[in-house]
């Protein structure tokens, strides 16, 4: 069951300017830092609240680190901007499966780990009324580490 919104992905050309904006507008500070190298990103996580299941709700700003990347094809298509949605859950294998029954198409095969040591999955964004769509179950404990 999707227990919450765990994270609005944003792309953006320029990860350290768009942090700038994002801290002097909003006052949202950088959680937590990483390069994916997997996934061709460099990627900061902006911690915007904590949430009753015990998660937290995150903005996860995406620079690609190569033009290949699935976010760097995205930038060169679209621009910046929201890249997608990723919902909470405790059981990513079983909400995927349980999407995929009922006609979703399922990205990967098996999860993967994605950011701060998360298992994650993506849907596809044709079947998701155009919006690419992530599950995610977070580490069994998160790190304020950079």
């Amino acid at each position: 069951m999707l227990t919450r919104i765990d994270h609005i992905g944003i792309a953006c050309f320029d990860l350290d300017k768009t942090v700038e904006f994002y801290r002097e507008t909003y006052g949202f500070t950088v959680f937590h830092t990483e390069v994916n190298e997997e996934q061709g990103v460099r990627e900061a996580m902006l911690k915007i609240n904590e949430t009753s299941d015990g998660g937290a709700s995150y903005l996860q700003l995406l620079e690609p680190t190569r033009d290949d990347s699935a976010v760097g094809k995205w930038l060169a298509k679209n621009g910046e901007g929201v890249h997608h949605i990723a919902f909470g859950t405790a059981d990513v294998d079983g909400d995927a499966a349980a999407v995929k029954e009922k006609g979703v198409r399922v990205l990967y095969e098996e999860p993967r780990i994605g950011s701060m040591g998360s298992r994650i999955t993506f849907l596809h964004p044709k079947d998701c009324h155009g919006v690419l769509t992530e599950l995610v179950t977070s580490a069994a404990q998160e790190s304020p580490e950079h």
